[in-house]
């Protein structure tokens, strides 16, 4: 007899190349992949010894990032082949946190064919504002707490090619704003692995690139958005502005939208609601 094709879920790389993989997705039945960016891997180079302690900061802030000549078109196009493959075998579920939802809007212009849900998890959807960065200048986004995050800087981008943050320096000024930014209801121990999952370099052209969503592409694809209500990189009031205005660009395909009581990063207990969340999406291909 024939079996019913698998979903899987897609986890496109938010910020400093994360991309987290639910295991309990797995283990509901589902197939679940993340995304390996170019500049980004871990055979790349990010991780180096001037990063490892002790630290040599004088050689971190000063050492060429893998990611210097990367382009934003090359690590889409990473996301893209991930998604042609997995599609192969079954439905897919794009999914995108964060800045990876900057990400998300460029694969499905790319092939929206291919995709049978975009999933943005408080994240940023581009549709009358062009770039992430003209989401963050926004009036809904005065509250956010991303310029705490500015002495996690760590070198020049000249300099490295890239932004580089030491996501492992011990100040408990910067720990404590990295905390309340991302995981403001996570323990220290969930702080320190989420830190210590992201690499210290990020391309600078990324939130500067045009991400908007393609009508005639994007547009037609079925989109879940997750709103995190304690959100505080994101907040909730430009969360409902990109939701309000992608909704008015298509009105006949609107968002579902769910909520989640939970920061920008959600503590164990959230990440299992989310995932719940996650599984009740899963679409049913004809």
């Amino acid at each position: 007899m024939p079996t019913e094709p698998v979903t899987t879920f897609v986890f496109a790389a938010g910020a400093n190349g994360v991309s987290t993989i639910p295991n309990d997705l797995v283990l509901r039945g589902h197939r679940c992949v993340g995304v390996d960016l170019p500049g980004q891997r871990s055979t790349d180079g990010q991780f180096r010894l001037s990063y490892q302690a002790p630290q040599d900061l004088a050689a971190f802030a000063t050492e060429r990032s893998p990611l210097a000549g990367v382009t934003v078109a090359e690590q889409i196009e990473a996301t893209v082949e991930v998604v042609r493959r997995a599609a192969a075998h079954g439905p897919v579920v794009l999914v995108g946190a964060s800045i990876g939802g900057a990400a998300i809007s460029l694969v499905a212009n790319r092939v929206p064919e291919l995709i049978d849900l975009l999933v943005y998890d408080t994240a940023l959807c581009c549709v009358d504002l062009a770039t992430p960065n003209d989401c963050m200048a926004t009036p809904e986004a005065a509250t956010s707490h991303t310029e705490t995050l500015l002495g996690f800087i760590a070198a020049d981008p000249a300099v490295t090619g890239a932004l580089r943050f030491n996501w492992r320096t011990n100040r408990p000024e910067l720990l404590e704003a990295a905390k309340t930014a991302f995981l403001t209801d996570g323990t220290d121990a969930e702080l320190f692995g989420f830190l210590n999952a992201m690499a210290p370099d990020e391309l600078l052209a990324k939130s500067t690139t045009d991400s908007r969503g393609d009508l005639a592409t994007w547009g037609r694809i079925p989109r879940v958005y997750v709103r995190h209500l304690r959100d505080n990189i994101i907040p909730l009031a430009l969360q409902d502005r990109m939701i309000r205005e992608a909704d008015a660009a298509t009105p006949d395909n609107r968002f579902t939208v769910f909520d989640l009581d939970a920061g920008h990063v959600p503590n164990a207990a959230k990440m299992a609601e989310l995932i719940g969340l996650l599984d009740r999406c899963v679409p049913v291909r004809n």
